[in-house]
């Protein structure tokens, strides 16, 4: 994944959910994710694309979870996982790189990835300035995302 901050490697998890999988590479094939920008930034919590309707379940997930504290240190998940809503009823792709780890991933998210490097660059997009509501200030996201198989 190229950002405006540099790029970030992610390994995905065929098995975490093959058709979450399946959408994101068909996705990431036909240049959806170029261009698209961080829509909220929180500090030592999440970062998140995506092109969504926008019905506001993860919206309310992100500001109830970052006022009422719920970012303590879980031994299950770590941070910079990649992950997506778990929103059935979304036609968009939402995108999250946690950069802490969040107890209640499993109740809000498909995880099906994680940054194997570049983590400085996330810490970066981590320490844009943003307004109340976690929208970066400036325009920051995504060039675009490029595919490798290893062998």
């Amino acid at each position: 994944m190229n950002t405006a901050k540099g790029p970030i490697t992610i390994e995905i998890y065929k098995d975490a959910s093959a058709d979450v999988v399946d959408r994101f590479i068909n996705l990431c094939k036909s240049n959806h994710f170029k261009g698209m920008p961080f829509r909220h930034i929180i500090k030592n919590f999440v970062i998140q694309g995506g092109d969504f309707d926008f019905d506001g379940a993860s919206q309310e997930w992100i500001t109830k979870a970052k006022a009422s504290g719920k970012n303590d240190l879980s031994p299950k998940h770590e941070a910079f996982m990649i992950g997506t809503a778990k929103n059935p009823n979304t036609k968009g792709f939402d995108l999250f790189i946690t950069t802490a780890p969040i107890p209640d991933l499993n109740d809000k998210l498909v995880v099906f990835g994680r940054v194997i490097k570049g983590e400085d660059i996330v810490q970066e997009i981590e320490e844009v300035d943003t307004d109340e509501h976690y929208q970066p200030k400036a325009a920051i996201g995504i060039i675009d995302i490029v595919l490798k198989q290893e062998p």
